[in-house]
C-alpha cells in the first residue's frame, strides 16, 4: 500500500507482479492473492500473477531450509537485519519504474552491495539467511525476466517494507536479478513506512497474515508466539508475586497458603500444593 502511494507521488505508475511460489499452503496463496486483487481493484493498480510453482521453490529454498532445520530445528527470533547491517547508497525510486517504456534500460553494477557483518550472526541465523536468499533469488529472477520480456525498464520490490525481512539481502538479490536481465533495479527502503502500512491495512479490514509465507516461517512464527506468550506470563506472574510480597520463586515454598489456582484440575492443584481460587 505505502510503496504504491510513494511511487505514484513520484510520478510512477507501478504494476504489481505477484511472484510467491514460497507461500504454503495453496489456500494461503489464494487468500493473499484475493486480498491483493480486491485492494488493487479499488486502488486501480494492475496485478500480474506469476506462476505458482511450489516444486521449484522446494528444490531451491526448501532444500536449504530442510538442511537447516535438520541441524538447528526451528530457527526462531532470527528475522530482520542486525543493527550493524546498514544499507549503503539505497537507490531512490526513479520515474522509469512502472509501465513499459521505450527508454533504454540501465544495467546496475552489482559490486555496490554492502558486505555482510559477522558480529552477532549465529550459525543458525546464517542458515536462515541462506534459505531466504534462495527464496528472494527465485522470485526476483522470475519477476525480472517477466519485466524484460514485457518491455519494463526497471524492477522494484515491496519486500523492503517489512522490518522482519533481510533488507540487505533483498537489495543484493534484486540488483543481481536485474543485472542478469539487463534492466534497472530500483531498490527503496520502505521500512520507515511499515507502521503506516499496518495501520491502513487494518483500517481497511484487509487480511493480514501472521507469518512470512513458507512452511518454515509458519513454524518459526508459531514458536516465536509461544516464546512471547511465556515471556508475558512470566512478567504477569512476577507482578502478582510482588503484590503478594513474594520476591522470588523460591519464596513460594513458604507462601503456598497465599496462592490460589485458577483453571487447574484437582491433580494439578495437588501437585502445586495450592488451593482453588475462592477457597
Amino acid at each position: 500500500m505505502e510503496p504504491v502511494r510513494i511511487l505514484r507521488s513520484e510520478g510512477v505508475e507501478p504494476v504489481v507482479f505477484y511472484a510467491n511460489s514460497n507461500i504454503h499452503p495453496a489456500e494461503e496463496y489464494a487468500r493473499r492473492l484475493a486480498t491483493l486483487r480486491e485492494w488493487a481493484a479499488d486502488a486501480d493498480v494492475e496485478v500480474v500473477e506469476g506462476a505458482y510453482d511450489p516444486e521449484a521453490w522446494e528444490a531451491t529454498a526448501g532444500r536449504i531450509g530442510d538442511a537447516a532445520e535438520a541441524k538447528f530445528g526451528v530457527i526462531a527470533n532470527e528475522e530482520g537485519d542486525l543493527e550493524e547491517e546498514a544499507l549503503f547508497g539505497a537507490n531512490p525510486v526513479g520515474g522509469d519504474l512502472g509501465r513499459p517504456s521505450s527508454s533504454k534500460s540501465t544495467v546496475l553494477d552489482e559490486g555496490g552491495a554492502s558486505p555482510a557483518p559477522t558480529e552477532g550472526r549465529t550459525t543458525a541465523r546464517r542458515a536462515r539467511e541462506a534459505r531466504c536468499r534462495a527464496c528472494y533469488r527465485l522470485r526476483f529472477e522470475e519477476a525480472a525476466h517477466y519485466a524484460r520480456e514485457h518491455g519494463f525498464a526497471a524492477l522494484g520490490t515491496t519486500l523492503s517494507v517489512s522490518p522482519y525481512q533481510y533488507t540487505r539481502i533483498i537489495r543484493e538479490e534484486l540488483e543481481r536479478a536485474c543485472a542478469r536481465e539487463g534492466i534497472k533495479a530500483c531498490f527503496a527502503d520502505y521500512r520507515p513506512f511499515y507502521d503506516e502500512a499496518t495501520r491502513r491495512s487494518r483500517e481497511g479490514g484487509m487480511y493480514r497474515q501472521n507469518y512470512c509465507g513458507c512452511r518454515f516461517s509458519d513454524a518459526e512464527a508459531a514458536a516465536e508466539r509461544v516464546v512471547n506468550l511465556a515471556s508475558g506470563w512470566n512478567h504477569e506472574i512476577q507482578e502478582m508475586m510482588g503484590g503478594m510480597g513474594i520476591n522470588a520463586i523460591d519464596s513460594l515454598r513458604g507462601n503456598r497458603l497465599m496462592l490460589r489456582g485458577v483453571g487447574l484440575n484437582e491433580k494439578e492443584l495437588e501437585i502445586l500444593g495450592v488451593k482453588y481460587a475462592g477457597e
